[in-house]
């Protein structure tokens, strides 16, 4: 009966520490949606360049999507023409660095941590973008190399029948219910004035039932691994620092959990005595990697590109985090609160509205209603 006051404590500690930073991050992100046109970024991605890679990590960084959400946006742009390496610097930058994850970051780890993450995720994305971009030029050049086997008929044959396929799409390439539909082509096409009930709506109904169940699966992870991981084998595991490194970075790559949602999993962690940079390495891993992130990469750019996503990512995550605890080692980054009592009202208004709206979009999606279409949302 004890441990399970115990967890229920811990529980509310972990919702009471993050919930008004994800509440006014999913605020400032519903303002961001209705100021952000929705072709500003594919218009600036089609270039297979350093400057598209660039301009993917930065117009990823204010963008108010989560790790769930950005999946589909980048299909979209990549159906829009832009290059391999912006998806991928698009893919690691958006989640990560978005508002609502920012926020919760300093509301767990403090203002050092949370600029060090935003740094970091910001230059490993460019990274990755501009190491698809540069292997995929070399993929091109050996692509473009005349051969003999070009000029027989059966190759002619072959260019027609590629060009026909190309001008008469079959259903596969009809994905989105939205290519055949006259609503979703009005609803882009007409110009919305500033709306703070469409903003609202976004923040708090589209954003925060992406990020729902993967928020509630990590509030009750770091709550449980703070309750009934026994101490002794958590310091025989942190005590050495790289092998740490080399765990945590296994069990975060295949994790399928949002950049909020992961938080208070790795505050947990660090309650237990792993080191900062370790809880980076998980943060940053976690949420870029993922098993859907990754099965969505390789469907859409191929195995070359999920090799360099998923490699590059892993180096410089480990590079990052050792460097955190190289500089930052006596710094004091966790800034939960071991005291319920230091709560205030605010926080716990924030707790029980975020608690009320995890359960309430959970029921949404175990019973939708009847209907219901993509264009309705």
């Amino acid at each position: 009966m004890e441990l399970i006051l115990e967890f229920v404590l811990n529980f509310l500690k972990l919702l009471d520490a993050m919930s008004i930073y994800v509440m006014l991050g999913l605020f400032i992100a519903g303002i961001l949606k209705q100021l952000i046109p929705e072709d500003f970024i594919s218009s600036h991605l089609g270039t297979n360049s350093t400057t598209s890679v660039v301009k993917a990590t930065i117009f990823g960084i204010p963008l108010p999507v989560c790790s769930c959400s950005v999946i589909p946006l980048a299909q979209g742009l990549k159906k829009e023409g832009a290059s391999k390496g912006s998806v991928q610097s698009f893919l690691i930058s958006t989640p990560i660095t978005g508002v609502d994850s920012i926020l919760a970051t300093f509301s767990f780890f403090g203002l050092i941590f949370t600029i060090f993450r935003v740094i970091s995720s910001v230059l490993i994305a460019i990274i990755v973008g501009l190491i698809q971009n540069f292997v995929e030029k070399d993929e091109k050049k050996v692509e473009l190399k005349p051969s003999f086997k070009a000029f027989t008929p059966n190759a002619v044959f072959s260019a027609n029948t590629t060009f026909k396929s190309q001008t008469n799409p079959t259903s596969e390439n009809k994905e989105s219910c939205c290519s055949s539909s006259s609503c979703c082509d009005s609803l882009a096409k007409s110009k919305k004035s500033f709306s703070l009930k469409s903003a609202l709506s976004y923040g708090y109904g589209t954003l925060f039932s992406d990020m729902a169940k993967s928020l509630l699966i990590g509030l009750i992870l770091g709550a449980l691994f703070t309750t009934f991981l026994p101490q002794e084998y958590a310091k025989l595991l942190f005590d050495n620092q790289i092998l740490t490194y080399f765990v945590i970075l296994i069990v975060a790559i295949p994790l399928y959990t949002c950049a909020t949602a992961s938080l208070p999993i790795a505050a947990a962690l660090m309650l237990q005595g792993m080191s900062a940079g370790a809880a980076f390495i998980f943060l940053t891993a976690g949420p870029a990697t993922s098993a859907v992130t990754m099965s969505v990469v390789y469907k859409m750019l191929g195995k070359t590109s999920l090799i360099i996503y998923v490699t590059v990512i892993s180096i410089l995550a480990l590079v990052f985090g050792f460097i955190f605890d190289l500089y930052f080692q006596n710094l004091e980054v966790l800034s939960i609160s071991h005291d319920m009592d230091e709560s205030n009202i605010f926080k716990s208004l924030a707790s029980l509205s975020m608690l009320i709206l995890i359960i309430y979009h959970l029921y949404r999606m175990k019973f939708p209603k009847k209907g219901t279409t993509c264009c309705s949302n």
